[in-house]
């Protein structure tokens, strides 16, 4: 075997046999490098290098030795599902970094961590004061988790006891001009739909990059031609304002009548009609 096949031979059969490895590990492979996993990973890929260049002769053991490591990292993650000591052991733990505004100095160093760095992992977070901080920790993979201080937290409806509607997936039904029937079945709508929701906007189906389902049931097109200006599909405005009309009609109308009995109907039918329409706007919004 001359230099150049041995060179293709190798490339392919490492390529197979790496992909089939990191296949069998499962997504966590491609996720952030724990200790163990950084030490596998620069073991399995210098031995294929080595292999692929010709300085070990024997492909065989090259591809052995690749198989072992890849099944210590398989092992590795089924014995870390079952044990936390395991865990700790070969993956570390996560580590105080500051706590109540206050920098854990000494925890910074046992990581080997500089403020320099600690302030641009903040920074990250969009964070740019140790004081607001209520609580950052290190985790073992070496990303910084930060709580900030009540009073810098965001609100959030349930702060302000606000109703909100809760929200499903998007599915994409159109790509590249072509309809994907499964993702159009789970939105719940089928191709007569489609069809008839594109000819609101004047746009056909060889025109659109991408269109997705909202958990709506809102159809949004994105075109090749970004030239073309799509109309925004606002139903739920129009439904809510005429509601509101027609509230304010009932209202009306018991100011102008004579007839206290149809007066107080006029208000009674107001008002229930104004409690439907605080609980129908957050599904009504857009």
């Amino acid at each position: 075997m001359n230099e150049w096949t041995h060179i293709i031979i190798s490339s392919v059969l490492f390529v197979v046999t790496l992909f089939a490895i990191t296949k069998i590990g499962g997504k966590k492979q491609l996720s952030e490098l724990s200790f163990f996993k950084y030490v596998s990973g620069i073991t399995i890929g210098s031995i294929a290098g080595e292999v692929i260049m010709g300085m070990e002769g024997n492909l065989l053991h090259g591809v052995l030795a690749i198989v072992i490591f890849g099944s210590f990292t398989y092992l590795h993650d089924l014995i870390g599902i079952k044990s936390k000591k395991f865990r700790d052991l070969f993956e570390g733990k996560a580590t105080v970094i500051i706590k109540d505004g206050k920098v854990m100095e000494e925890n910074l160093k046992k990581e080997k961590y500089t403020i320099d760095e600690l302030n641009s992992l903040l920074r990250q977070k969009n964070v740019f004061k140790t004081a607001d901080v209520e609580f950052a920790v290190l985790e073992p993979k070496g990303d910084l988790s930060v709580l900030l201080k009540k009073e810098y937290l965001p609100l959030t409806p349930n702060d302000l006891n606000m109703p909100v509607t809760p929200e499903k997936e998007t599915n994409t039904v159109i790509m590249d001009g072509n309809v994907l029937n499964d993702q159009l079945s789970l939105a719940g709508k089928n191709k007569a739909w489609l069809d008839i929701e594109l000819a609101k906007v004047g746009v056909t189906l060889d025109n659109v990059f991408i269109g997705q389902v909202d958990s709506y049931g809102r159809l949004y097109i994105d075109t090749y031609d970004d030239n073309v200006k799509i109309p925004s599909p606002q139903p739920g405005k129009l439904l809510l304002a005429m509601l509101k009309k027609c509230q304010a009609d009932l209202e009306i109308f018991a100011l102008e009548t004579e007839t206290s009995e149809a007066q107080d109907l006029y208000n009674k039918n107001a008002r229930k009609l104004e409690e439907a329409i605080q609980k129908v706007k957050p599904y009504l919004k857009e």
